[in-house]
C-alpha cells in the first residue's frame, strides 16, 4: 500500500463531520489528536460513540491470518466491510493476499491507496468503471484485478467497452449457488459456454471460478460442501477443456499481459470457511499452480450477534475464536419509568438490519458493570428503547455500552473511529470511505 497515503489520513482536520469526538479538538489534525492520547470515557468524547477495541482488533488479525496459513489458503478479505484503508493495510501486514470488493467506487479507493491486488466479486459491465480499471492496469504493471463473470451477455458488454486496452482483465466464472441464489451462473453447461465466450475475446482472460457459499439454499454443512465440491469440479473440468489463459495472452494493442501464472479457485463469506478450508484441500493438482483464495471480511470486528452465532470458530473452537471488537457507547437521557429508559444512540448509530443492539454493559462514576436486566427493544432514528427488569439500576447519565450485530452496517455510519485500549486510552482513529 501507499505509505504517503495512508499519512495522508493523520493531516485531516477534525471537525463537525466526525460525531462522538470531542468538540475541543475542532481543528486538531488526525496525527494530533492520535497523540494525545485522550481517554474516551474522561477526555471529553460525546456520546453517542462507536469504538473499536484495539486489543481485540488485533486478535482478530492476528488468528484469521493463522487459520489460513494452517491450512494453505490465500486470503482476499472482503474490504466493503469496514472500507478503511488503514484496515485494509493491517490486513496485508497480516498476510492478506490483497482486498475482496464489490463495487467500482469502492475499487478506486483501495487504488488510492495502492492496493496491488484486488478482487472484485461481482461482473464488472459498467463501461466507465471498465475504462477506469483499463487505464489503471495500463499505468501500473503491477496492479492485479480479478472480478467476476456470469453470463455470455456479460462478456460481451466487457470486450466491448475493453476494446483497444493495453492489458486483458482478469475473470472468473461464478458459480451460482443455485435456484433462489443471488448471482452466478447456474449449470456447468452454462459456465462452458461463458468460458468459450471469454476465450472469444482478446480484451479478457479466463483464470478461475469462483463464488459465494453463503447463498446455498438452506445451507448446512452438507449443502454447503456439495457446492464447494461442484466448484472445485468446474475448475478440474474447465481447466482438463483448456479454457485457462496460460502464459501472457496479447490484446488488442499487442501488449503482453502481466497476470500471475495461476488458477484461482475462490469462496468463503464468514459463516462456512471451515468447509472451504476442506474441501479446497482435496483440490487436485491442474496445469497450473492453484491460489486457494479465501475472502472472508466481518472477522476484522467480528460482533456480538448475527456473526458470533454462525462463525464457523463455534464448531472448530479448538482453533481458536473471534472477539467482538466494536463497542456502541451510548448515555443514558430519560428514565420515564421504573421499566424503561432511553439511550441517545439510534438507527442513525446502530446496525440494526439483522439484530438489535444488546446492552453490556453500564458505567457510572468510572466503574463499569454489567448490564444485567437491561435489554434494547426498539431503535428510533436517535435512540434506543431500553427495557429495564425490577431492580436493574440505571440513571440518566450512565452510560451504556451496546454490542452490535453485523459489522458492515456498523462501519458504514461512522466515518472516523477511535480505536480504545482497554483502559480506555485511544490510540488511533480509523478512517471509513463509504
Amino acid at each position: 500500500m501507499s505509505t504517503e497515503a495512508l499519512a495522508r489520513l493523520a493531516e485531516e482536520r477534525v471537525d463537525h463531520r466526525f460525531k462522538g469526538l470531542p468538540p475541543d479538538a475542532d481543528g486538531l489534525t488526525v496525527g494530533e489528536l492520535t497523540a494525545q492520547r485522550r481517554n474516551l470515557f474522561t477526555d471529553g468524547f460525546a456520546t453517542p460513540v462507536l469504538a473499536l477495541s484495539a486489543e481485540r482488533l488485533e486478535h482478530n488479525l492476528r488468528l484469521m491470518e493463522t487459520y489460513a496459513t494452517r491450512h494453505g489458503l490465500a486470503f482476499a478479505p472482503h474490504g466493503k466491510t469496514s472500507m478503511a484503508p488503514q484496515l485494509f493495510h493491517r490486513q496485508l501486514e497480516h498476510g492478506a493476499w490483497g482486498i475482496t470488493l464489490a463495487m467500482p467506487h469502492q475499487v478506486r479507493v483501495a487504488r488510492a491507496f495502492g492496493i496491488r491486488r484486488v478482487f472484485l466479486a461481482n461482473e464488472l459491465v459498467d463501461p466507465a468503471a471498465l475504462r477506469w480499471v483499463a487505464a489503471e492496469l495500463a499505468a501500473d504493471p503491477s496492479f492485479r484485478f480479478i472480478c467476476y463473470v456470469d453470463s455470455v451477455r456479460g462478456v460481451q458488454l466487457m470486450d466491448a467497452a475493453l476494446e483497444g486496452a493495453a492489458r486483458p482483465v482478469d475473470v472468473v466464472v461464478e458459480l451460482g449457488a443455485g435456484e433462489g441464489a443471488r448471482t452466478g451462473v447456474r449449470t456447468e453447461a452454462e459456465c462452458l459456454a461463458v468460458a468459450d465466450a471469454v476465450a472469444a475475446t482478446d480484451t479478457l482472460r479466463l483464470v478461475g471460478v469462483a463464488g459465494y457459499e453463503g447463498e446455498v439454499p438452506q445451507a448446512d454443512p452438507e449443502r454447503v460442501r456439495a457446492w464447494l465440491t461442484r466448484l472445485v469440479a468446474l475448475a478440474v473440468d474447465l481447466d482438463k477443456a483448456g479454457k485457462f489463459a496460460h502464459g501472457g495472452t496479447p490484446c488488442s494493442s499487442g501488449a503482453e499481459s502481466l497476470g500471475e501464472e495461476e488458477i484461482v479457485v475462490s469462496a468463503g463469506g464468514s459463516a462456512w470457511f471451515d468447509s472451504v478450508a476442506e474441501v479446497f484441500a482435496g483440490i487436485p493438482e491442474l496445469s497450473l499452480p492453484v491460489l486457494k483464495l479465501l475472502r472472508s471480511g466481518a472477522y476484522v470486528s467480528h460482533d456480538d450477534g448475527h456473526y458470533r452465532r454462525i462463525t464457523p470458530f463455534n464448531r472448530v473452537p479448538e482453533e481458536g475464536a473471534l472477539e467482538p471488537a466494536f463497542r456502541l457507547w451510548s448515555q443514558v437521557v430519560s428514565r420515564p419509568s421504573p421499566g424503561q429508559a432511553f439511550v441517545n444512540a439510534g438507527k442513525r448509530d446502530a446496525a440494526h438490519d439483522l439484530d438489535l443492539p444488546s446492552a453490556q454493559v453500564v458505567r457510572r462514576d468510572g466503574v463499569e458493570r454489567p448490564a444485567t436486566g437491561i435489554e434494547v427493544t426498539r431503535l428510533s432514528d436517535q435512540h434506543a428503547w431500553l427495557s429495564t427488569a425490577p431492580g436493574a439500576e440505571l440513571e440518566v447519565g450512565d452510560w451504556v455500552g451496546l454490542g452490535l450485530s453485523h459489522p458492515c452496517t456498523s462501519f458504514d455510519k461512522w466515518p472516523l473511529i477511535p480505536v480504545a485500549e482497554a483502559d480506555g486510552t485511544v490510540v488511533d482513529y480509523v478512517r471509513t470511505f463509504f
